[in-house]
């Protein structure tokens, strides 16, 4: 049976805390709904109705696209190991960019990533668990490298240059403030 919350409490952020991997989607007023699975040591919990998301470079940048649109945001998280759930965290969300003033003060909750480019601050709204039953177990070995040594490969200056070929608009022509 799924149940609903208004915050996040702290079973629920014990779960998200587990958790390797979770799933953020985002629409704009038209075009495609975006569906990302995201890693790394990327997400904190800032409070019962907080969470921060670090965006690192990637082949697009659709929900910076979007939150500019229509500032939703869903966060589901996943149980592969362990007992199932699935917790699915609703809100609405916004983007820092390292031009801005609240950068400075929530990048240094997060490793230091290179090619990160955006924080989303997601002010939860609702929660809602289910049980997960039929999602297959799965063990976890270890978070990839590949992006991390891109980046570092091409450098900062490299990884400016993909986000002003690849980050700038959307797959369905939206800007993303990026720059």
């Amino acid at each position: 049976m799924s149940k609903f919350y208004t915050d996040l409490n702290a079973k629920l952020c014990d779960f998200i805390e587990d958790q390797k991997i979770f799933f953020v989607a985002t629409a704009g007023k038209e075009g495609r709904v975006n569906l990302s699975p995201k890693g790394m040591d990327s997400l904190r919990i800032l409070n019962s109705n907080q969470l921060l998301w670090l965006s690192l470079t990637g082949s697009g940048n659709e929900t910076a696209a979007h939150l500019l649109e229509i500032p939703r945001m869903t966060l589901m998280f996943c149980s592969f190991e362990g007992s199932p759930l699935i917790l699915r965290v609703y809100g609405k969300a916004r983007a820092i960019h390292p031009r801005d003033k609240e950068w400075a003060e929530h990048i240094s909750r997060f490793p230091e990533f290179p090619g990160s480019r955006q924080i989303f601050i997601l002010d939860v709204e609702s929660a809602q668990t289910s049980c997960g039953f039929a999602v297959p177990n799965y063990q976890y070995q270890e978070d990839r490298g590949e992006l991390v040594n891109w980046s570092e490969k091409i450098g900062e200056e490299g990884v400016k240059n993909y986000w002003k070929e690849k980050n700038q608009i959307s797959i369905d022509g939206k800007p993303t403030e990026i720059f």
